[in-house]
C-alpha cells in the first residue's frame, strides 16, 4: 500500500485561490514543472528559495510514494531585459558586455547554479530542457496557434492576439486581471510597434541583424518568446494536461498568464490542473537588487565573506532558515534570522543525536502515533514546513522526557519515533546527513565528552572550582551540560 492511498494532501492553488484536494490525473503518478532559470548570472538567493519549495515538495510526494516527473528548464534564450517584449536578450547582453560567446554565458552560469543546489542538497529534477534545445517545437505550436486565428505575422515577428483570444477565453483568470482594464490603463503605441494591442506578446521575435542568438523560421531568422518555451517544454514531457505547474510569484504575470493562454489557443484547453507560487525572499526588510547593492549571493554565506553576516553559515543551516517560513509567505533574511535560524537546527539536531542514543523500556507511557499523525497533517496542508518543523521540536521534547526518566517508550515506538525523525528531516526537508555540518558536529561532540570527561576527574577530586569554571565557560559558548541519573550530556543553545 502506497502513503498517499491513506493520506489526503491539500494543495493552495493560484488559480482558485483555495486549498484543493489533490488527486494526480493519473493515479500513483504526478507530472510537475517548474520553471527554471535564466542563466546570465549567479543564482541568486531569491531564487534558490524557489527552487527550495518545490525541492521539497518534490520530496514529500516521493515520500508518499507517487511516482513524480519533476521538469525543471534552463532558459538559454529568448528572455529579454526587464521581461519587456522589445530590446536584447539577458543573455547575449551579457555575452557582449564578457565578450564572449552566448554558449559560454549559458555553460558557467548553469555549472553555477548546478553546483548551489547540490551544496543544498536539491534532488535533480527528472527532466533539465532548454530552450534552445526546443526550438522546433516552439514553433510548431506557434503555427497551431496561428492555424486557430489567435496570432499574426507582423514584419518577421509572430504575436499573439490577446483581445481575439479573450474573445472565447479569459486572459487574466491566474493573475485576477481583467482584459479592458489594461486595456485602458495602457498608453496607445501611436505605430511604434508591429502589435495590433499593447497586450499582445511576442511569440517569435524578428533578429536584427545584431542579434547573437538566432535560428530560421518560417518567419524569418528570429528567436522564441520567453512564454512560448515553458509551454512547448512542459507539455512535451507531461502532456497537454498535467497536474503542477511552479514558480516564483513574479511568474504569475505576464509569464504564467501567457502559459495559460498559449496553451488553450494551441490545444482548446487549460494546462494545468494546481498552479503554484512560491514568494519572494527580502533582504533586511527590503527587495533584493543588485542595482542597490542589497543582495547576498549563496556562495558568500557559505563563505562568510559578505558585509550583511556576521559569520558564515553552513548549508543545512541556510536551508533550514528557508523551510521555517511557508513557501507562500514573504521570509526576510537578515543576520539576526539566520542566527537564530542557527540556533534552532542545532537544538534540533541535538535532540536527533539524543534520540539515537536512548534506549527502549518494555512499555511506553507516550504516543508516538499522534505525533506522527501531526508531522504528516503538517504537511498535507499546502507542505506547511513551519508547522512540521514545530512538529518535529514536540518529537524532541518527547525525546528529552525519555531522557530525563520521565517517560519511556517501547522498543517498537522508540523504533517509530527515531524513524519518524530521520524520514522528516533528512528525506522530507533535505536537511544533509553527511559533510561539514556532520563532521563539525562529530569533532563538538568529541571536544565536548573531553570537557565532560575533565570536570568529572576534577569533582572526583573535589576540586569544585574547576568543574564549576569549565561548567560556565562552555555555557558561555552556548553548550549547557546537564547532569543526570546516567552521567552528563549536553545541548547546544
Amino acid at each position: 500500500m502506497k502513503l498517499y492511498e491513506n493520506q489526503t494532501l491539500k494543495i493552495y492553488n493560484s488559480l482558485s485561490g483555495e486549498k484543493e484536494v489533490f488527486t494526480p490525473i493519473h493515479e500513483g503518478n504526478v507530472g510537475m514543472y517548474v520553471c527554471g532559470p535564466t542563466v546570465y548570472s549567479n543564482v541568486h538567493l531569491g531564487n534558490v528559495r524557489t527552487f527550495m519549495s518545490f525541492d521539497v515538495i518534490f520530496r514529500y510526494l516521493l515520500h508518499l510514494g507517487y511516482k513524480v516527473r519533476y521538469v525543471r528548464n534552463i532558459t538559454d534564450a529568448g528572455h529579454l531585459e526587464n521581461d519587456a517584449e522589445e530590446g536584447e536578450d539577458r543573455i547575449a547582453k551579457k555575452a557582449r558586455l564578457e565578450e564572449l560567446e552566448p554558449m559560454e554565458i549559458v555553460q558557467r552560469y548553469t555549472v553555477d547554479f548546478h553546483t548551489i543546489l547540490h551544496t543544498l542538497n536539491f534532488l535533480p529534477p527528472s527532466i533539465e530542457p532548454t530552450a534552445t534545445g526546443h526550438i522546433i517545437e516552439q514553433q510548431e505550436i506557434i503555427k497551431k496557434i496561428i492555424g486557430n486565428g489567435y496570432a499574426y505575422e507582423a514584419n518577421g515577428s509572430v504575436y499573439f492576439d490577446v483581445v481575439k483570444f479573450n474573445e472565447h477565453y479569459h486572459y487574466g483568470k491566474l493573475s485576477g486581471r481583467n482584459i479592458e482594464d489594461m486595456i485602458a490603463n495602457t498608453r496607445d503605441l501611436d505605430g511604434v510597434s508591429d502589435k495590433k494591442n499593447p497586450q499582445d506578446f511576442a511569440l517569435w521575435k524578428k533578429a536584427e541583424p545584431q542579434h547573437i542568438m538566432r535560428w530560421p523560421s518560417p518567419w524569418g531568422i528570429g528567436f522564441p518568446g520567453w512564454h512560448l518555451e515553458c509551454t512547448a517544454m512542459s507539455t512535451k514531457y507531461l502532456g497537454e494536461k498535467f497536474d503542477i505547474h511552479g514558480g516564483g510569484m513574479d511568474l504569475k504575470f505576464p509569464h504564467h498568464e501567457c502559459e495559460i493562454a498559449q496553451n488553450e489557443a494551441c490545444t482548446g484547453h487549460s494546462p494545468v490542473n494546481f498552479w503554484m507560487h512560491a514568494n519572494m525572499l527580502i533582504l533586511n526588510g527590503k527587495k533584493m537588487a543588485k542595482s542597490t547593492g542589497n543582495y547576498i549571493l549563496p556562495s558568500e554565506i557559505f563563505s562568510g565573506k559578505n558585509e550583511i553576516l556576521s559569520k558564515a553559515f553552513s548549508p543545512n543551516v541556510a536551508r533550514f532558515f528557508m523551510l521555517q517560513a511557508h513557501y507562500r509567505s514573504i521570509l526576510d533574511f537578515s543576520n539576526e534570522a539566520i542566527l537564530g535560524s542557527e540556533k534552532g537546527f542545532n537544538r534540533l539536531m541535538e535532540g536527533v543525536n539524543l534520540a539515537n542514543r536512548l534506549e527502549a523500556s518494555s512499555t511506553s507511557t507516550l504516543s508516538i502515533s499522534d505525533w506522527k499523525k501531526a508531522c504528516y497533517e503538517a504537511m498535507n496542508d499546502d507542505f506547511n514546513t513551519p508547522i512540521l518543523i514545530a512538529q518535529l521540536f514536540e518529537g524532541i521534547r518527547l525525546v528529552n522526557l525519555v531522557n530525563d526518566g520521565k517517560a519511556t517508550l517501547s522498543k517498537e515506538d522508540l523504533n517509530e519515533l527515531q524513524t519518524t525523525l530521520h524520514t522528516f528531516i533528512h528525506s522530507v526537508l533535505g536537511i544533509s546527513e553527511e559533510g561539514e555540518d556532520s563532521n563539525h558536529s562529530d569533532k563538538l561532540e568529541g571536544v565536548v565528552n573531553l570537557m565532560i570527561e575533565m570536570r568529572m576527574e576534577a569533582r572526583a577530586n573535589k576540586d569544585f572550582a574547576l568543574s564549576d569554571q569549565i561548567r560556565d565557560q562552555l555555557l558561555a559558548l552556548g553548550i549547557q551540560l546537564k547532569d543526570g541519573k546516567d552521567g552528563t550530556s549536553f545541548s547546544v543553545n
